[in-house]
């Protein structure tokens, strides 16, 4: 069976198509047609989600927050809204990316490789194990297993999260810009508003993590030049 991937979308054409090119690319795919439909089919069996946001009875938006609540596989945002702000609603509400329409076949593919490529990663499915961990206080990272543990308790964190923290973890005290924190995550060419995608995952990490997200004690800012951990 191959990877399984979630698309929500309340066109019908839109599914088909998506459909049409996934099971193409060995993918199995279920689908849903308002956001309240994809909170209750995903689970943990599943790989990928991509949300389409103005759906009806549950937008984008909320079905993201809620799935968080059920599976940190990486969700796909596929709509026509274009803004920094909707962006910035859409990492806030647990996203890992954004695709506008109309859009590309093979660009949609390319984020879909991607991003199942990372997941699998970070699940540690099919990689050799080794004995790493990174320890901060009471701050824990496994890279055997990729999972953070805070005070003994487990902490759920997106696959760029989770990248973020392990590379700012293993280079500590050296200070990261938002483009040097994008280009060595996202893996792609830094542009002016990926300094706003940046900002967010840093906020939700700070929220996981910290007491006072207000006042950080893992991951702090160097006003004018980024962020590091001490």
């Amino acid at each position: 069976m191959g990877q399984k991937v979630l698309i929500a979308d309340d066109s019908q054409e839109i599914i088909e198509i998506l459909q049409i090119l996934l099971t193409g690319e060995g993918y199995e795919v279920i689908t849903a047609s308002d956001g309240e439909e994809a909170v209750r089919l995903a689970d943990e069996s599943i790989d990928l989600i991509i949300l389409d946001i103005m759906m009806p009875l549950k937008s984008g938006y909320v079905a993201c927050a809620e799935i968080r609540q059920k599976t940190m596989a990486p969700i796909l945002f596929l709509t026509a809204k274009m803004q920094d702000s909707d962006k910035a609603m859409g990492f806030s509400a647990g996203g890992d990316d954004y695709l506008t329409k109309p859009f590309s076949y093979s660009e949609l593919l390319s984020r879909v490789k991607s991003l199942i490529r990372r997941y699998c990663i970070y699940q540690g499915k099919g990689t050799a194990q080794t004995n790493n961990k990174l320890c901060l206080g009471d701050l824990v990272v496994d890279k055997d297993t990729r999972t953070v543990m805070l005070e003994e308790r487990e902490v759920y964190l997106t696959a760029r999260e989770y990248a973020i923290l392990v590379l700012m973890m293993e280079n500590r005290r050296k200070v990261f810009s938002s483009e040097n924190i994008y280009e060595s995550v996202w893996k792609e060419p830094y542009f002016y508003s990926a300094n706003n995608n940046v900002m967010v995952h840093i906020r939700n990490i700070r929220k996981k993590i910290e007491k006072d997200p207000q006042n950080p004690e893992y991951i702090k800012t160097m006003w004018g030049r980024g962020y590091y951990i001490e």
